[in-house]
């Protein structure tokens, strides 16, 4: 079973920085996005139990790579960042296709899990909009696994009041709330052999990307102008 994980490096609360000609986030450090620890999790839960692997990936500048450490120290066995002047400026569309480019490329899988929603954009659509780009089933706000094995799935959708069952084939990819685990924490030997890894970066051109779709250039939401907000 090969699972991949995708997951993204925000801004802590103390370190939201706007560029003043982009108006984009300046992404320098942060942590994983808390909703993707649970995905996370959930991918070597499945791995555990099952065999295989997991593969984390996630899109970002230099520095994020040291958030795919702390993925690799949790328990991930392979992880590769996306990173190229290239991808700045994205917005979810952009995003989606360039992580679908980075899948494709890593090859062979049978489920993409990531987080509900990351805590910085808030808009839940990355996840499906991998899945478009791959055209493969998904299913978003899964809070349980009910039953995984080869070329299937069941999982529980929370719902506002219950929740629904949906079965679909895999490869698929599902969005995790946080319902679905406790994330652990990682072992000092896990860290060092994290630490230790040499983790590929790939670039646009290692993608092969159309470069009409990715970065700023290929994302039809535009931000003109930012306002601060003074609270006395």
């Amino acid at each position: 079973m090969h699972i991949i994980v995708c997951i993204k490096q925000v801004p802590s609360t103390t370190q939201v920085k706007i560029d003043p000609v982009t108006h984009t986030l300046i992404r320098e450090g942060g942590i994983i996005n808390p909703f993707d620890t649970y995905a996370l999790e959930e991918g070597v839960r499945i791995r555990e139990r099952m065999g295989g692997k997991v593969t984390v990936i996630s899109m970002g500048p230099p520095p994020a790579v040291e958030s795919l450490r702390e993925a690799i120290s949790l328990g991930a066995d392979e992880a590769v960042l996306l990173s190229d002047p290239a991808f700045a400026g994205a917005d979810t569309l952009a995003t989606s296709y360039t992580l679908s480019r980075g899948i494709r490329k890593i090859g062979q899988f049978d489920l993409i899990i990531c987080g509900k929603q990351a805590m910085d954009g808030d808009t839940a659509q990355v996840g499906p909009g991998i899945a478009e780009h791959l055209n493969i089933p998904f299913v978003t706000w899964v809070r349980k696994i009910e039953e995984i094995r080869e070329g299937y799935i069941r999982v529980q959708r929370l719902m506002e009041d219950s929740y629904e069952v949906i079965e679909m084939s895999l490869p698929a990819l599902i969005t995790v709330v946080k319902e679905i685990n406790v994330p652990r924490l990682p072992s000092l030997k896990a860290m060092l052999r994290a630490k230790k890894m040499s983790l590929p970066i790939w670039t646009a051109n290692d993608l092969d990307v159309d470069r009409s779709r990715v970065g700023l250039n290929g994302s039809p939401t535009k931000v003109i102008r930012t306002l601060s907000l003074i609270h006395i």
